[in-house]
């Protein structure tokens, strides 16, 4: 009779391949759940489902819809860097995202981010006045200004009109100084914005620009920061307070959004709290009180030096949104409800400007683009 030669070492070899096989199986799992759950992050590079059709269709991307968006941007807009960041992963791209440029007014965002630390560790006290830190400026400051606090500074109601050394905000529309207590009316006063960098340094005694770099640059391993490019300007014979200018690329921005999409987590690195992200994102101001009132018709609110959507109009992928935004076309735009980052660049050095309603334009097209998407109404500005 035949007898099979069954090798001693065989069960060993067969449970090891069965353990092998179920790992794989695991891996596989977990690599999936991953994309699902939005925790991929990027390394040293962002990891491009762009522009393969192929990929961007298994992650629920039209490639044709994205290929208009393309030429929109390309023909309507004046866009030099733009990309849009799903669940950790770049589906779309033009332009240079690499070069380092001016981002306005992202600026006051990103100081934003940079106070979380100082605040939770009691470094910073929301509530101190300006008197109490002994802070005038060049005219003086009035009484009723002096009791403003950083709390007010930082969301933009501190009721201060002194002229700012830095141009670009709504002062041209301010109410007459000392008409308004602190904290009663908003307005986008870049005099508030610099006296809060100012504030934070004679707080903390750490440069802003040190502060970027020990918080966000180095732990979210931005490619293209340059600690040499960054440095304030503004008028000091207007105010003592300068303005503190950012220089950093698309791409590093992308970082910036994402960081704030996964509430400041950054791998298995809380970089940001989550209960200050949540803090500077919420609305402080609410729609129906943003100043000048021309600002009520639209669909944005304040919090803390975020633009946060609010009003009837910020529901579906909205809902939950907020923004960062500068002169020229410079934002940062986060989109919780659909796990989405868009970073936009228009550089200044073309002495070029790519208008908010081209973003918004785009927008439109984006979202046309992603499958399976069903607006909950119109769009905010519709």
């Amino acid at each position: 009779m035949f007898t099979c030669y069954r090798p001693a070492w065989l069960p060993a070899y067969l449970a090891l391949a069965t353990v092998l096989v179920q790992a794989a199986t695991l891996l596989h799992s977990h690599a999936a759940a991953q994309a699902t759950q939005g925790t991929v992050y990027p390394g040293a590079e962002w990891e491009y489902v762009w522009p393969s059709p192929q990929a961007l269709d298994s992650c629920g991307w039209d490639a044709l819809g994205l290929r208009r968006a393309r030429a929109f941007i390309r023909d309507s807009s004046n866009t030099t860097g733009l990309l849009v960041i799903d669940r950790g992963r770049v589906v779309f791209e033009f332009g240079d995202v690499v070069e380092l440029s001016y981002v306005a007014s992202v600026r006051k965002s990103i100081l934003a981010m940079l106070y979380g630390k100082y605040v939770e560790d009691g470094t910073i006290d929301l509530e101190t006045t300006l008197e109490q830190m002994g802070m005038d400026d060049i005219g003086g400051l009035l009484d009723i200004e002096r009791r403003a606090t950083i709390r007010h500074l930082i969301t933009a109601r501190s009721g201060v009109y002194h002229p700012a050394s830095y141009s670009g905000d709504d002062l041209a529309f301010a109410p007459e100084r000392g008409s308004k207590q602190p904290g009663a009316y908003m307005l986008y006063s870049n005099w508030d914005f610099n006296a809060a960098g100012a504030v934070f340094e004679q707080v903390t005694g750490v440069n802003i620009y040190d502060a970027l770099q020990e918080q966000l640059a180095l732990p979210l391993g931005f490619q293209d920061w340059d600690r040499s490019a960054q440095h304030k300007d503004g008028d000091l014979e207007i105010s003592k307070y300068p303005a503190y200018p950012i220089w950093i690329s698309t791409r590093d921005m992308a970082r910036i959004g994402y960081l704030m999409l996964r509430e400041g987590r950054w791998g298995d690195q809380q970089i940001v709290s989550r209960d200050w992200v949540r803090r500077i994102t919420s609305v402080v101001t609410p729609l129906e009180e943003m100043n000048p009132v021309n600002r009520r018709e639209g669909y944005l609110g304040y919090g803390c030096m975020w633009w946060v959507f609010d009003g009837p109009r910020a529901v579906g992928p909205f809902e939950g949104a907020y923004t960062a935004r500068g002169a020229m076309g410079q934002w940062i735009t986060v989109l919780p409800a659909l796990d989405l980052v868009v970073a936009h660049k228009t550089n200044s050095v073309y002495e070029r400007t790519t208008r908010w309603e081209s973003w918004q334009r785009f927008m439109e097209l984006l979202l046309e683009s992603k499958k399976d998407l069903e607006m909950a109404g119109p769009y905010p500005w519709r």
